[in-house]
């Protein structure tokens, strides 16, 4: 699968998705979020793809969003090319499959809004990250104004947006922005590492268990949320695969 501005990869089980314009350190112009929709749609629509990772070619996750072609802009090709931005965050956000961003370098502006929309996050030790908005007379996008009060709180999200302060993987990983930061060298394996670990288990009970996840961070009542959990287990349990889990289980504790 071809395309201008990401690379598209299979392994196993284990879709990665690599922004792909590293002689701008990733910066995303509307072709590349062009193509990495389309790769999305493929890892989405792919029944053999269980996790997917998205990461960067060369030094950089991605700096976010490329100012050169930005600045020419009418209002109204602005506002196309938000509406574009937030529905690619959204397909991220509500992506049925576990999505495991991979910061190899510099994550910033909507680059590190691409990050928080993923599920988990692993970092280069010496990765940078943050949200310059603020000094280039911008805003946050990407849900990203409640994505990350999620991870570390309102006090330290307003610390990080009001200063626009880039903090290394090492800081991100202390204050829960990542959920581990490792020496550069070892962070793919270890993203992979996780990923098999996650494709193991029962995709069928993940897609569950997210679903269950996003509606239990606000989008519904507490009752509705336990109301889901019921449907959510009988309908995992109800599977061929719940019956073979079981076997195997069995077997494993005869053994």
């Amino acid at each position: 699968m071809n395309f201008q501005c990401v690379i598209y990869e299979k392994t196993d089980h284990i879709a990665i998705i690599k922004l792909n314009r590293p002689e701008v350190l990733n910066a995303m112009n509307k072709q590349l979020w062009l193509d990495f929709q389309s790769a999305l749609n493929s890892a989405a629509n792919d029944p053999d793809v269980k996790v997917l990772i998205i990461t960067g070619e060369g030094r950089a996750f991605s700096t976010g969003a490329d100012l050169k072609e930005s600045k020419n802009r009418s209002q109204e090709e602005y506002r196309a090319y938000l509406v574009e931005l937030q529905e690619a965050s959204r397909k991220i956000i509500r992506f049925e499959k576990p999505t495991i961003a991979v910061i190899n370098g510099y994550a910033l502006g909507s680059g590190y809004e691409l990050a928080l929309a993923c599920d988990l996050r692993f970092a280069a030790e010496d990765a940078m990250i943050g949200s310059p908005e603020a000094k280039v007379t911008s805003s946050v996008t990407g849900g990203a104004l409640r994505l990350v009060q999620d991870l570390i709180g309102p006090a330290k999200a307003r610390e990080l947006l009001f200063t626009g302060e880039y903090i290394d993987g090492r800081e991100a990983a202390h204050i829960g922005l990542v959920n581990r930061a490792v020496p550069h060298d070892e962070l793919m394996d270890t993203a992979m590492e996780t990923a098999n670990k996650i494709s193991a288990n029962s995709a069928f009970s993940i897609k569950m268990i997210k679903k269950g996840l996003l509606m239990a961070r606000g989008e519904v009542s507490l009752e509705a949320l336990m109301d889901f959990e019921v449907e959510a287990c009988l309908a995992c349990v109800a599977t061929r695969e719940r019956q073979e889990s079981l076997k195997e289980f069995e077997n494993r504790k005869k053994k």
